[in-house]
Order: structure tokens, then C-alpha cells, then sequence
């Protein structure tokens, strides 16, 4: 039989989308003589429905477009798969519809729902009980829902839907299957992106297939499907412990489609062994997520473009080489005029040009302007970008000037090390660059409310203050930039800063989203420094050689991050102990002292207060970031990963007790 998975990029309640993309991978499975297509969890609907589920129009709108999908299967010797919601009773089970030669042949319902993570499926979904077969209605048609096998040219198949193949092997349908005769499990999936999951997920299917002695069908959703999450598009046959079919993951494509031919007819011996996969290398991992997660973000919230405020430090350069990036990487896979209708950003004419051309017709979206021969001069105006013109830009170069506007908002507190470096990296990935001071505007809002209290503000007497309004100050201009090129405003907070509440709210976290809000600060450094050799992008020299600050302090004072805070890498450490492993501010403690003998233990203990301190102060904060892509394993994103109460005690007692 031949077997295929698609993954699939779909949009929550996209039904046009959603329905085009089914239709072509069913097309596509029809051409390549499919006999079994498995589509991914919900993909009728789209996964990230949240709340939506609980409307019963949801349910009654999806199986209204089931029947579409039915004119789509009209080959009798293909089976189709299909993830949809079905709502009963006023409870929402989340189900695998299996139709051939346009008839339904039942629903398999999911079993398990996965609720930890960013993940609360049982908001939404009743897990349906094994053993349980149901009739129900629609449209004047019966229908059987539950935990059901079907069969298929003389093969038979069941389901286990997601989160049904995490659990243990008490737990998991594949036993009971295996025990009625299934030779084949189809898997259809909505699970999410971390960086080095695709190794956990594909040794699951493989000890699955050994297991059993079955084979394994896994299809994955793909892309960054409502905003937050991104699917990896991973497709997987396996039989027996080996591995048949694997395919590139991560695809800029609408749909992938993969298949392999399994003859039943013959039983090969179970493996012992399974061949592992190389080690997944993460630097890697996180350029492909995090480009393609901007890209659909970008074209699906209808923009047309981004803009940066860059500061020259390591959070905005990664932001600004992670556009750069989804247009290489966009290009590579789609061609220049697929990429470019793809985003949506492009008008007609530049993408007729640029294919036939290799170029945009006319300037750059923003005369340039050339700089004072005097270059930057602390305290000046800046308003000039790179002088060079199209014909000197590479036509990936062009293309994402078209896409990102950045602007380096610089003080009497700025360095001409991160000027100079902000400069660099616009200039080496193409986009458009502005550089001006706000040291008026501060002054101005400084002046007002020192005649409000009638005294001076000064470094000694008002440190955070005179700190934030720097940050504060170039949010306005940043968004009215944002606002006139009709663009997303990128924030750049990291999660290490996330975590401490080292960023002004209203300040540097303004903006419409915070794509490096999962990635902790020691990760962002070390991929930096990948990228520049590894991508070739020398403009990220510079700052690779910077250490992180904030600017915001005189320059005497010589502010960094680490000094303010602690060194990133045991900040990260303590965060991940505290809110990964859940350990306690004393079990924190004394971890870090098992594995750091030679530590300051004094020193140690001022750090463990310190973040908890800091940590349990800035909640509102967390509450209040950018919507930010999920990369890690974990993140802090109250709304889909880490929840905290916004007042507390603060962990008095227990860090009293240390």
C-alpha cells in the first residue's frame, strides 16, 4: 500500500485556506497513486482555535465543510484522513474523519489530551473513553464516532491522534490496537516546534512501529499556525523499529506531501536497534523556526513588513538577521516569484521585475541620504542609511529592504561601538536604516516633571527613572514609523529579561511582537556568533565582541547587563531550576552549589534572592510582553507556557530561609 502524510500550513477559522490547502494535498496524493493520506490534527479547523472550540457553530460550520472535503476524495482506492472538532452533547471531541469514494466511514476520536506545556486541550476537548462507539447525526445522515479501526484494501488501521502517543504503554491506544488486529497506526498531529524535539518525536514513532510490530504513519502540522506556536511539518513512516520515510522539516511551502510504498504482504523482522538520528544542531533549528515563524506572521496578519528600533546590541541584531534569514531561506525553497506572492508585501510589478530582472524596479523604499563625512558624533542628528544603491544589493539583499525599516534612537549615553554595529548589520543584510537622537525629547519630559516637583532629577536620587525614559522616549517615533509604512513593530526582550523584568514596559517591549521572548540571552550570544560564520553575515562582527548593555546610564559608569543582574549563564540556570524543574528557592540553592564546588556559596545565595526578588515583582510585566514564538522547550509566555499570580508573597518566608 502506498502510505503518504501531509503537513499542512493552515490558519485557525481560514476556511478558504484551510479547504485549498486539503484539496491540493489530496490532489497531490491522487497524482502519486495514494492509497492511505493522513492529514494533520484539526486541520480542517486549524489547531490554535483556542476558546472557539466551545462554540457549538464551530463544530456545525466544520462538518458543513467536511462535505466539501468529501467532493475532494472521489478516488475508491484512497483513503483520506481528515482532523476536525465534533461538538456533542455540549462536549467538543477532537477527531480523525476517515473518508473514501466520498463516504465517511467513521470518526476516531482522541483519547488522551495534552495539558501541559503550551498546551490546555482539556479546556477544549472531552477525551474520548477506550472501548466507546457512538451514533450521531448530521445533515440527515448517520454517523459512528469513537474508538473505532477501519479497513482498507485489506489492511487494517487505527488511530492514535497527538498527544495519544506520549503516553505510557499502559495508557496509549497502540496496545489495544495491536491487540485487534491493526497493522498499521495512523497518527495524525498537531505538535509543536522546540529546538532537538524532532530527535524525541522520531524515536516515539520508531519504538512505536518496534513495539507493536506495526506500521507507523505521523503527519504534523506546519508553519506558525495562530500567532505563537510553530509546527514543524514533520511526516514519518516507519515499520518495524526501521525508518522508511523522513522529510525536510520546517517548509515555506503550503503543503508537503511525502510517501513510501509498504507491502503487507511480506513481514520483515522487528529491529532491536533503532538508528538514531545525527544530533539535531540547534543554532540551525532556531534560524529555520523562528525565519519561518516571522514569515507567516507576516503574511498572515497582512503587513508589509517589519520595523526595528536597533539598538546595536545581540536582542535586535538576531531580530534583524531572523528577517533576513526568511527571505533567504524563503527564496531557496519557493523561488523568487513564489516568495514574493507568497508574502504578500510585493506589489506586481516588482514581482515581475525581480523574476525577470533579478532586481525591484526604482530606489530603495527610502531615498537614502549620505551621512556627514564627520560620521557619528555623539549628540548629532542621524538620519542617513547605507548609500549604496540597488544595483549594488544582492536581490535577496533588495528584497528584504523591502521588508525591514530599523532605526538606531541614540542618547549622550550611546557608544559609537553600537552605532557603528546597529550600522553594520543593516547594511550587510540591506535593509533600510535611520539613526536620530532623542535626547530633546528626554529632556523635554525630564524638564516637566522636575518643575512638577520643583527640584532636580539626578543620577543618585533617581537611577530607574532616568533609565526608563530614555527606553520610554523612543517607543512614539518607533511606532509612528511602524504605523506609516504599515508594519509590524518588532520588540526585542529576551527570555533572561523576561524573567528579571529587565526591560521598560512601554519602552523597549513596545511593539506588535517579540520573537526572542523564548530564547534565553547566553543562546542568543552563541548564535550570534554561529550566524556570522556559519550564515556569512560579517556585519555581525561587532557585536559579537560587545558586551550586553542597556545604554542607559552615562558612559562613564560603564553599565552592562551582567553587572546590573548576574552573569546570563546562571541566571538561566536558576530560571530553569525554579520554573522547569519547579524546584524551590532552597533546592535552587543547593543544586547550584552541588554543581558550581568552586563558587562564591555567599555569592551564590545574593543571586538565588535576587532573581526570585526580581522574578516575583515583574509578573505584570510578563502579562503584558509582545506576543512571542515558542522556540525552547519552555518559556515564560503566561499565556501559553509558565503561569504566576501577579501579586504574591514574593517567596519572603522562603528566601528568608536561606
Amino acid at each position: 500500500m502506498r502510505l503518504a502524510g501531509a503537513a499542512l500550513n493552515q490558519t485557525p477559522i481560514d476556511w478558504e485556506n484551510n479547504l485549498r490547502n486539503i484539496r491540493e494535498a489530496i490532489e497531490q496524493a491522487r497524482a502519486a497513486r495514494v492509497e492511505l493520506l493522513c492529514l494533520p490534527e484539526l486541520c480542517l479547523t486549524g489547531y490554535g482555535c483556542e476558546d472557539l472550540f466551545l462554540h457549538d457553530w464551530l463544530s456545525e460550520t466544520a462538518l458543513q465543510h467536511l462535505q466539501t472535503v468529501r467532493g475532494y476524495c472521489t478516488d475508491p482506492g484512497m483513503v483520506v484522513c481528515v482532523g476536525l472538532p465534533v461538538r456533542l452533547d455540549g462536549r467538543t471531541y477532537n477527531t480523525a474523519c476517515v473518508i473514501r469514494n466520498q463516504q465517511i466511514l467513521g470518526f476516531a476520536a482522541k483519547q488522551w489530551l495534552a495539558n501541559d506545556g503550551v498546551h490546555y486541550e482539556p479546556r477544549f476537548f472531552t477525551s474520548w473513553k477506550a472501548g466507546n462507539i457512538q451514533d450521531f447525526s448530521f445533515g440527515g445522515e448517520e454517523f459512528i464516532i469513537g474508538d473505532l479501526t477501519f479497513e482498507h484494501q485489506g489492511i487494517t488501521f487505527g488511530f492514535e491522534i497527538c498527544e495519544d502517543a506520549w503516553r505510557s504503554a499502559q495508557d496509549r491506544p497502540a496496545g489495544r490496537l495491536k491487540a485487534r488486529g491493526v497493522q498499521l497506526i495512523v497518527n495524525p498531529s498537531a505538535s509543536h516546534f522546540a529546538m532537538s524535539k524532532t530527535d524525541v518525536r522520531y524515536q516515539l514513532v520508531l519504538k512505536a512501529s518496534r513495539d507493536y510490530a506495526v506500521t507507523y504513519l505521523y503527519a504534523n502540522l506546519l508553519g506558525n499556525e495562530a500567532g505563537r506556536i510553530t509546527y514543524d511539518g514533520e511526516i514519518l513512516i516507519a515499520r518495524n523499529g526501521e525508518l522508511i520515510k523522513r522529510n525536510q522539516l520546517l517548509s515555506y511551502k503550503d503543503v508537503d506531501l511525502e510517501f513510501a510504498d509498504v507491502d503487507f504482504a511480506q513481514e520483515p523482522p522487528v529491529t532491536e536497534h533503532i538508528t538514531p538520528l545525527p544530533t539535531p544542531d540547534e543554532y540551525r533549528e532556531l534560524n529555520q523556526a523562528l525565519s519561518l515563524a516571522l514569515f507567516d506572521y507576516l503574511r498572515k496578519a497582512r503587513s508589509k513588513g517589519f520595523v526595528l528600533s536597533l539598538s546595536g546590541g545581540a536582542d535586535s541584531c538576531m531580530c534583524a538577521v531572523g528577517v533576513a534569514e526568511l527571505v533567504r531561506l524563503g527564496v531557496a525553497e519557493l523561488g523568487v516569484e513564489g516568495f514574493m506572492r507568497k508574502a504578500g508585501a510585493y506589489s506586481e510589478d516588482e514581482i515581475h521585475f525581480a523574476r525577470d530582472y533579478r532586481q525591484l524596479p526604482g530606489g530603495p523604499l527610502v531615498e537614502p541620504r549620505k551621512e556627514t563625512d564627520a560620521g557619528r558624533v555623539q549628540g548629532a542628528s542621524h538620519s542617513a542609511e547605507q548609500t549604496t544603491g540597488n544595483e549594488q544589493l544582492s536581490l535577496n539583499q533588495q528584497l528584504t529592504r523591502r521588508l525591514l525599516t530599523c532605526a538606531y534612537q541614540g542618547t549622550v549615553n550611546s557608544s559609537d561601538d553600537t552605532y557603528l554595529s546597529a550600522k553594520e548589520v543593516a547594511e550587510s543584510i540591506g535593509a533600510v536604516f535611520f539613526s536620530w537622537d532623542i535626547d530633546q525629547e528626554v529632556q523635554g519630559y525630564t524638564g516637566k516633571i522636575e518643575h512638577a516637583l520643583g527640584r532636580a532629577l539626578s543620577w543618585q536620587t533617581d537611577d530607574l527613572t532616568l533609565q526608563n525614559i530614555q527606553a520610554r522616549v523612543r517607543a512614539p517615533s518607533i511606532w509612528m514609523l511602524a504605523n506609516v509604512l504599515n508594519c509590524l513593530l518588532i520588540t526585542t526582550s529576551n527570555r533572561s529579561e523576561a524573567a528579571v523584568g529587565y526591560c521598560t514596559m512601554d519602552g523597549d517591549t513596545a511593539g506588535s511582537i517579540s520573537p526572542i521572548a523564548g530564547v534565553d540571552k547566553a543562546f542568543v550570544k552563541q548564535w550570534l556568533v554561529w550566524a556570522e560564520t556559519e550564515l556569512s553575515y560579517p556585519g555581525l562582527h561587532r557585536v559579537n565582541n560587545l558586551q550586553p548593555t542597556a545604554e542607559l546610564r552615562p558612559l562613564e559608569d560603564m553599565q552592562t547587563d551582567e553587572r546590573d543582574l548576574m552573569p546570563y549563564p546562571l541566571l538561566n540556570r536558576i530560571e530553569r531550576l525554579a520554573f522547569y524543574e519547579r524546584l524551590s528557592p532552597q533546592q535552587v540553592l543547593a543544586r547550584l552549589e552541588g554543581e558550581l564546588v568552586d563558587a562564591d556559596a555567599e555569592q551564590l545565595k545574593v543571586y538565588v534572592k535576587r532573581f526570585y526578588s526580581l522574578w516575583s515583582r515583574n509578573q505584570w510585566k510578563r502579562e503584558r510582553y509582545a506576543p512571542s514564538f515558542h522556540l525552547d522547550d519552555y518559556n515564560l509566555d503566561p499565556r501559553s507556557w509558565l503561569r504566576f499570580p501577579i501579586l504574591s508573597g514574593g517567596f519572603a518566608a522562603e528566601l528568608a530561609a536561606l
